[in-house]
């Protein structure tokens, strides 16, 4: 006799406006709601996507390797036998900062599930990052599973989705450059600046704990002497722009890509070309590829000059930088600041500058133009009850939103105390607002101030230690519900700030060594203790 088979039961009608995958998800969904009582309605597995083909989706609840201090091969070890997606997220850097206009977790699922075909955006994780996701994207392939989509100097670059104009990275909006001061005092080692950006005309509305994204323009000297060193000329029409316009603004100068020295090796011949396939693969023949962009690489390559236009071709794209917001929309209304260090070294006798901080902080003219974008922060802003104490932790220009948590503090007249751990190298250059934090302290918005600095006297002394020092108060504040705030290096820094805080469970609260490192992963998990890091 023959059997018959019912055939799946489909809960969501064709006429429904859903796609395929999405009605076969709801008809999956409502019949685990359902149970039993609809014969021949399949469930959805816990944890499966209806688009991911089954595989477990990436989040931060179940990532061991979400550690920014972690390095990329330890963190791979981990994930390696996870889902194509959580092994995907595992490659990111894992600062959560936004720059790609995601999460880690999200931009890993965005590019499993084909909604995103840029490989190159994680900024913190640069080259290393996007080596390993281009070769992830073979494994996946070579096993038959859904692969990411092809990396973004190997295909076709489809236009990104638009969000809200001034809202994301793809449909920045423009405002005015108002102003830049400089905070550091004469003999100061570094130099900082307090830009100021006007909001007016703009639909920006930020809140303290976001961060502002800003595309920046290389330095023309910069510009001028790749141009010099490819032999071409500055004019010359690519794209409807000069080739000396397109690299102002449009292309990334840093960094030399695997794809400009997959470019040269074509170029060359003999020892120079093998030099060029190693760098390509991310070796590094003469124990100098941390050093070489774009132009140097040009240099070590003198016998090569690809024509300006497919030389373009070999760049990266110049990508955004994002910048904590140091302002409160509630005192400083329709405007935004950021703290910026202008980052300047030497290298074999070559000035080596950051482009958005040099940017910001001395080419760009006041008055003028700069295309930004609103950054919503990810799990960090003040708590909603104005009444809980605060604590901040930001050294140097780690500072930046916690000036912008203390005026808006202020601005509410949040009754909860408020004490910042604050830190560089020395006090007479290098305190950054020093006035206004006094001042805060004297209008008892700015409960305590506990300062460190680095390069005066005979010891080195970090904020982490003047966390220890005031161990006993600081554990009073957490016990009392107080919300613990760090802002800076995700690397090190946050990671002594946190040891200090699990120092502090055991030697204050008489915790054993477990029970304080559970304590602290305790106040993440309840949103009372969050990173700004970077």
């Amino acid at each position: 006799m023959t059997q018959h088979v019912s055939p799946p039961l489909v809960l969501i009608p064709e006429t429904a406006p859903f796609d395929a995958d999405q009605r076969a998800w709801l008809s999956g969904y409502f019949a685990a709601l359902l149970g039993p009582a609809v014969p021949g309605a399949t469930a959805l597995a816990p944890g499966e996507d209806p688009t991911a083909g089954a595989k477990k989706l990436a989040d931060n609840d179940d990532a061991p390797w979400h550690d920014p201090s972690m390095p990329l091969a330890d963190r791979m070890d981990l994930a390696k036998e996870r889902s194509e997606p959580q092994k995907l997220m595992a490659a990111m850097a894992q600062q959560d900062c936004g720059q790609c206009g995601y999460n880690c977790a999200d931009y890993a699922n965005a590019l499993f599930l084909k909604k995103e075909e840029r490989l190159n955006l994680c900024q913190p994780g640069g080259k290393d990052t996007l080596r390993m996701l281009k070769k992830l994207e073979e494994e996946f392939g070579a096993a038959g599973g859904a692969a990411p989509a092809k990396a973004a100097d190997d295909a076709p670059k489809a236009p990104a989705e638009l969000g809200p104009l001034g809202y994301c990275r793809e449909n920045p909006v423009e405002a005015t450059f108002l102003s830049r001061t400089r905070l550091n005092a004469p003999g100061g080692e570094k130099e900082t600046w307090h830009i100021e950006i006007d909001l007016k005309g703009t639909p920006i509305d930020y809140v303290v704990g976001d961060s502002l994204g800003l595309f920046p323009a290389n330095a023309p000297a910069l510009v001028d002497a790749v141009i010099a060193e490819l032999g071409a000329r500055p004019e010359r029409m690519i794209g409807g722009k000069t080739l000396r316009n397109r690299l102002l603004t449009e292309y990334a100068l840093g960094a030399a890509p695997d794809g400009l020295y997959q470019l040269l090796s074509l170029l060359t011949s003999g020892e120079a070309r093998k030099k060029a396939q190693a760098l390509a693969s991310g070796e590094d023949p003469d124990g100098d590829a941390q050093y070489l962009d774009v132009l140097a690489a040009l240099h070590k390559f003198p016998g090569a000059r690809p024509d300006a236009e497919v030389f373009l071709e070999a760049l990266d794209e110049l990508q955004p930088r994002l910048y904590s917001i140091s302002s409160s929309p509630k005192m400083d209304v329709g405007k935004v600041s950021l703290t910026v260090d202008a980052v300047r070294y030497n290298h074999r006798s070559r000035l080596r500058l950051g482009v958005a901080s040099t940017h910001l902080g001395e080419r760009l003219p006041e008055q003028t133009k700069v295309r930004i974008y609103l950054q919503k922060a990810h799990g960090f802003a003040l708590p909603e009850d104005l009444s809980k104490d605060v604590i901040m932790c930001g050294p140097g220009t780690g500072i930046a939103p916690f000036r912008a948590f203390l005026r808006e503090r202020a601005a509410t007249q949040a009754p909860g105390r408020n004490w910042l751990f604050y830190g560089h190298q020395r006090q007479a250059s290098d305190f950054f607002y020093r006035d206004e934090l006094n001042g805060l302290k004297d209008a008892k918005v700015l409960n305590r101030l506990s300062l460190a600095w680095s390069r005066d006297g005979s010891e080195k002394t970090y904020v982490q230690d003047r966390m220890r020092e005031n161990g006993a108060e600081l554990w009073k504040w957490l016990e009392g519900g107080a919300h613990f705030y760090v802002c800076g290096d995700a690397k090190r820094m946050a990671k002594d700030v946190e040891r200090a805080i699990i120092d502090v469970a055991a030697q204050h609260g008489g915790k054993n060594p477990d029970e304080a490192v559970a304590y602290l992963a305790a106040l993440k998990k309840a949103g009372r203790y969050q990173a700004d890091v970077y």
